[in-house]
């Protein structure tokens, strides 16, 4: 069976630590513009992680891909970067600060895994994606315009809420299908 995706969001950005906290707030506004609140914490603690192992261990570069993809029934979240090298779960004692990402991203999935890409590699993680009908959980503002989030500009019904750049050096392109 061929599935099509209903709902689709991509982020370019190097993965410095004030990149990660706006892509964190891109997330969120994502899912609550697409009436996924339940998986706001879920996918920005995934995400978060994701993006804190590119930005630690990824060589030669910090640039990066996050992608959000609904298909039915399932978010899929995903990080590209252009290291070819595959990241692998690690066992950390009581006492380390750090090499226990990739088993929380475990932990709060259905299901992960990670695949080379090109010259570099893909990490993703899938969570249920349980959707009401619009008309259950549509907010509107006083003058009828979709408002996803806070700090996210309103916009026209069917407009993805993300079309705009958030600075020089990221890169959001998202639709949403509603």
């Amino acid at each position: 069976m061929i599935r099509q995706p209903s709902r689709h969001c991509t982020v370019e950005l190097q993965a410095l630590p004030a990149r990660i906290g706006q892509v964190r707030r891109i997330v969120s506004a994502q899912l609550r513009y697409w009436r996924l609140d339940a998986l706001i914490d879920p996918a920005a603690l995934g995400v978060t992680e994701l993006l804190a192992n590119v930005h630690q261990h990824a060589a030669p570069s910090k640039q990066c891909t996050v992608e959000l993809l609904v298909l039915l029934d399932q978010l899929t979240v995903s990080v590209r970067d252009l290291d070819p090298r595959l990241p692998r779960v690690r066992t950390a004692g009581t006492l380390d600060t750090e090499g226990r990402g990739l088993s929380l991203i475990a932990a709060l999935s259905e299901s992960w895994g990670v695949r080379p890409d090109g010259g570099g590699k893909v990490v993703w993680f899938t969570l249920p994606a349980l959707t009401h009908a619009p008309e259950e959980t549509g907010r509107r503002t006083p003058g009828g315009r979709s408002s996803c989030a806070r700090g996210v500009a309103a916009h026209a019904p069917g407009e993805p809420p993300l079309c705009a750049p958030v600075d020089s050096r990221s890169r959001v392109r998202g639709a949403g299908v509603g």
